[in-house]
């Protein structure tokens, strides 16, 4: 097998240990391997690439292990070309799993040119990517302490859920902070409430009597309100500092938001996980295969089955499986029509998956050519049909339920 990488090493990365393989040029035809283990703090790391430097290896290769291969490939890549490795595309032949063995093996398959990098964003979208991810974290941890708070008080008996839109709204919040401080008259406390909610009074004050006790009930709701606004205040200190890290790519965000569906944390979310420079992949369908948004092919003796959608990033699916929902929401687009044919057809998780496809493919396109959404129209799909074709479709189906059909045109008529 023809040798593409003379100088090259493969690692394969733990916790604690990076077992290091190294092949370079021998005597004649021969290439001669060695192999040493290396501990993964900075100091161990500083000497495994003090012996790569030795072998003036030009190409290191890495397997993807959980977060540990980040400070490996963060310290190499500024002295030397790093790959970072699926790793499905490194199954070995069974019953041959050593540390060493996994090190040989990756850097056979890196010399002989079999496997491919995986997509490894520079450092400033890298950062932006962990800020964009903890938020949303943040986020869901917050609706996770909100369903808390509505179980305690349906727990005791409070049914404000039934009668107030929002669990957190500012009358609720009013009411909940007096319970708190011991106020348990349902009529005092229905007229804490403000706007709209003024005119449930009477269903207002039934919901509130129940039987909350402060000494259990008004402890857990306290530190559950403590902690959302924890939560609050983390969420606004986020979003101030991804405002500032964006900053440079504030013309890509703005365009990003001209996709129906697609608000500002969507588009700072999209920049995060795909970066700017879609010259990483080769087409938008590549990008789509990427991320895991297309379907898969599984086809054995002319039989095709299942195909399931790969692994992806979770992150960017459920960011584009949000927009996808608030585009089938939108009036008078392309997606929102599209999605209304495909789940009348399909399902609805059909039709999202779809949105969320065709969304990603908008965002690739307007990243590469810099240029905002073009809205297609909600008719567009009838439009790029032949209107004859169409006229003699709808004839031979009313014929077919026993009408004749005299067509006559408008300007006639």
């Amino acid at each position: 097998m023809d040798t593409l990488i003379e100088r090259c090493a493969g690692l394969d990365i733990h916790r604690d240990t990076v077992v290091a393989c190294v092949r370079v040029p021998g005597e004649g035809r021969r290439r001669e391997q060695e192999v040493r283990s290396f501990s993964t703090t900075t100091g161990g790391l500083l000497r495994l690439l003090d012996w790569l430097a030795s072998y003036r290896v030009t190409l290191v290769g890495m397997e993807s292990t959980g977060s540990y291969w980040k400070p490996v490939l963060y310290l190499l890549e500024e002295h030397c070309e790093c790959w970072l490795l699926n790793a499905q595309h490194l199954r070995n032949v069974p019953g041959r799993k050593t540390d060493v063995a996994d090190a040989e093996w990756i850097c056979q398959l890196l010399e002989h040119g079999l496997v491919r990098p995986s997509f490894v964003p520079p450092r400033p979208i890298r950062e932006l990517r962990d800020l964009t991810r903890y938020r949303k974290a943040q986020i869901d941890e917050r609706v996770r302490e909100v369903q808390r708070l509505d179980k305690v008080l349906q727990d005791a008996g409070i049914k404000l859920s039934s009668v107030a839109s929002r669990v957190l709204g500012v009358s609720t919040r009013r009411m909940l902070e007096a319970l708190v401080a011991g106020t348990h008259d349902p009529e005092l406390l229905a007229q804490l409430a403000k706007g709209r909610l003024r005119q449930k009074l009477p269903a207002l004050r039934e919901a509130l009597t129940g039987r909350f006790r402060s000494e259990h009930h008004g402890v857990l709701v306290s530190q559950i309100l403590a902690h959302i606004d924890y939560l609050d205040e983390s969420i606004a200190t986020l979003s101030a500092r991804i405002e500032e890290v964006i900053s440079p790519f504030t013309e890509q965000v703005e365009l990003l938001r001209t996709i129906p569906g697609v608000d500002r944390r969507s588009a700072e979310m999209l920049i995060a996980e795909i970066g700017v420079d879609m010259r990483q992949f080769p087409s938008a369908h590549h990008l789509a295969s990427w991320a895991g948004l297309c379907p898969g092919n599984h086809e054995s003796g002319g039989k095709r089955r299942t195909g399931r959608t790969r692994k992806g990033s979770k992150w960017l699916r459920a960011g584009l499986t949000e927009s996808a929902k608030a585009a089938a929401r939108s009036k008078g687009t392309y997606l929102a029509a599209r999605h209304a044919r495909l789940k009348s057809r399909s399902g609805a998780g059909t039709a999202t998956g779809a949105t969320r496809h065709a969304i990603l493919l908008a965002a690739h396109a307007i990243l590469e050519h810099n240029v905002a959404y073009l809205e297609l129209g909600p008719d567009y799909i009838h439009r790029r049909h032949d209107p004859a074709q169409q006229t003699r479709r709808l004839v031979r189906q009313l014929e077919r339920l026993g009408h004749t059909v005299t067509l006559q045109t408008a300007d006639a008529a």
